[in-house]
Protein backbone atom coordinates (compact mmCIF):
# COMPACT_ATOMS: atom_id res chain seq x y z
CA UNK A 1 0.00 0.00 0.00
CA UNK A 2 2.79 2.36 0.69
CA UNK A 3 4.49 1.98 -2.40
CA UNK A 4 1.29 3.04 -4.46
CA UNK A 5 0.99 5.95 -2.34
CA UNK A 6 4.42 6.22 -3.41
CA UNK A 7 4.31 6.05 -6.92
CA UNK A 8 1.42 8.21 -7.34
CA UNK A 9 3.17 11.08 -5.60
CA UNK A 10 6.11 11.09 -7.74
CA UNK A 11 4.61 10.77 -10.99
CA UNK A 12 2.71 14.50 -10.86
CA UNK A 13 5.67 16.44 -11.05
CA UNK A 14 6.10 19.64 -11.71
CA UNK A 15 6.08 21.33 -15.71
CA UNK A 16 9.62 21.84 -16.91
CA UNK A 17 10.91 24.29 -19.63
CA UNK A 18 10.14 21.56 -22.12
CA UNK A 19 6.55 21.26 -21.34
CA UNK A 20 6.07 25.17 -22.60
CA UNK A 21 8.71 24.89 -25.48
CA UNK A 22 5.79 24.55 -28.32
CA UNK A 23 4.18 27.32 -27.17
CA UNK A 24 7.72 29.92 -26.91
CA UNK A 25 8.12 28.37 -30.38
CA UNK A 26 5.03 29.93 -31.10
CA UNK A 27 5.13 32.60 -30.04
CA UNK A 28 8.46 33.02 -31.87
CA UNK A 29 7.27 32.51 -35.21
CA UNK A 30 4.39 34.50 -34.29
CA UNK A 31 6.82 36.94 -33.93
CA UNK A 32 8.92 37.22 -37.06
CA UNK A 33 5.94 36.07 -39.44
CA UNK A 34 2.91 38.65 -38.08
CA UNK A 35 3.95 41.42 -35.75
CA UNK A 36 7.73 42.49 -36.65
CA UNK A 37 6.72 42.49 -40.62
CA UNK A 38 4.37 45.01 -39.22
CA UNK A 39 6.22 46.97 -37.15
CA UNK A 40 8.40 47.67 -40.50
CA UNK A 41 5.42 48.64 -42.55
CA UNK A 42 4.21 50.88 -40.58
CA UNK A 43 7.82 52.85 -39.53
CA UNK A 44 8.44 52.78 -43.35
CA UNK A 45 4.95 54.56 -44.04
CA UNK A 46 5.59 56.99 -41.25
CA UNK A 47 8.58 57.82 -42.60
CA UNK A 48 6.99 58.08 -46.16
CA UNK A 49 4.51 60.38 -44.83
CA UNK A 50 7.16 62.78 -43.24
CA UNK A 51 8.49 63.11 -46.66
CA UNK A 52 5.77 64.61 -48.81
CA UNK A 53 6.33 67.47 -50.14
CA UNK A 54 4.38 70.28 -52.17
CA UNK A 55 4.14 68.80 -56.04
CA UNK A 56 4.46 64.97 -54.95
CA UNK A 57 1.84 63.04 -57.01
CA UNK A 58 -0.36 60.80 -54.83
CA UNK A 59 -2.89 58.08 -54.79
CA UNK A 60 -5.05 58.20 -51.63
CA UNK A 61 -6.05 55.00 -50.17
CA UNK A 62 -9.78 55.65 -51.71
CA UNK A 63 -7.70 55.86 -55.17
CA UNK A 64 -7.88 59.31 -55.56
CA UNK A 65 -4.84 60.60 -57.76
CA UNK A 66 -3.55 64.38 -57.53
CA UNK A 67 -0.77 66.44 -56.70
CA UNK A 68 0.10 67.69 -52.98
CA UNK A 69 -0.70 71.68 -53.11
CA UNK A 70 -0.64 72.15 -49.07
CA UNK A 71 0.69 70.28 -46.60
CA UNK A 72 -0.75 70.83 -42.99
CA UNK A 73 -0.27 68.83 -39.49
CA UNK A 74 -3.10 66.46 -39.98
CA UNK A 75 -4.08 67.25 -43.87
CA UNK A 76 -2.88 67.31 -47.22
CA UNK A 77 -4.72 69.24 -49.81
CA UNK A 78 -4.52 67.82 -53.09
CA UNK A 79 -5.23 69.15 -56.45
CA UNK A 80 -6.89 66.35 -58.20
CA UNK A 81 -8.14 68.60 -61.28
CA UNK A 82 -7.34 71.94 -62.48
CA UNK A 83 -8.63 74.31 -59.89
CA UNK A 84 -10.50 71.20 -58.20
CA UNK A 85 -9.04 71.05 -54.36
CA UNK A 86 -9.74 68.40 -51.87
CA UNK A 87 -8.73 67.86 -48.43
CA UNK A 88 -7.10 64.60 -47.08
CA UNK A 89 -6.27 63.21 -43.70
CA UNK A 90 -2.42 61.96 -43.73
Amino acid sequence: MISLAHAQSAAAATPGITDFLPLIIIFILFWFMLIRPQMKRAKEQKKMLAELTKGDEVVTSSGQVGKISKIGDQYVSLEIADGVITHVQK
